[in-house]
């Protein structure tokens, strides 16, 4: 089959999926997952929740996590562009407290696969950008999480901000080493 290219980044688990797109005068077609590629390739999940959301420029949402039910996640833009993020939050992980970001967008089709044991946020860059992504454990919302996202130990370069925009729970998550967090997976 090979419709997919899989790119490693400098965190282990985290990697950057590509599709095959294949367009003419119509459109385009492009397969988002397949089970025997993805197997093929170590991505070894059996997602169980399909999530979607719609943001507007300057959003930024997270980072969050679920601290009992950690979620694989499979995260794709639909429309419009954001800039996403995984934290490494396992235990013992020679990247603990590190991140990798990737620009996801509706023009490049590009998606992140992030392993349980990661906290996860994403930027919205274009003036909206509908955001889904695919989770191999159902959400639980006593069980949420999360860590601030301008925490100065992890460092994340979000690029040029004028304004972000947090939901009220966002803003309060506290950083890294106050949390406490780290997944024993």
């Amino acid at each position: 089959m090979n419709n997919f290219d899989f790119i490693k980044t400098a965190i282990d688990g985290v990697i950057i999926i590509e599709s095959k797109v294949f367009g003419d005068e119509r459109g385009y077609f492009t397969e988002t997952y397949n089970q025997e590629e993805f197997r093929a390739n170590a991505l070894n999940y059996v997602f169980v929740q399909d999530n979607q959301s719609r943001s507007k420029k300057g959003v930024l949402r997270g980072l969050h996590f679920q601290k009992t039910y950690p979620q694989a996640k499979l995260v794709r833009v639909l429309e419009g562009e954001v800039f996403d993020v995984a934290v490494d939050l396992r235990k013992g992980s020679a990247t603990y407290g590190k991140w990798v970001g990737v620009v996801l967008s509706g023009g490049n089709k590009k998606q992140l696969m992030i392993p349980r044991g990661f906290a996860h946020g994403f930027l919205v860059l274009s003036d909206t950008a509908t955001f889904c992504y695919k989770c191999d454990e159902f959400y639980h919302p006593e069980d949420e999480g999360g860590i601030i996202w301008n925490d100065p130990d992890i460092a994340i370069d979000w690029g040029n901000l004028s304004d972000v925009l947090l939901s009220e729970k966002d803003k309060k998550h506290p950083m890294l080493k106050e949390s406490g967090v780290v997944f024993d997976l």
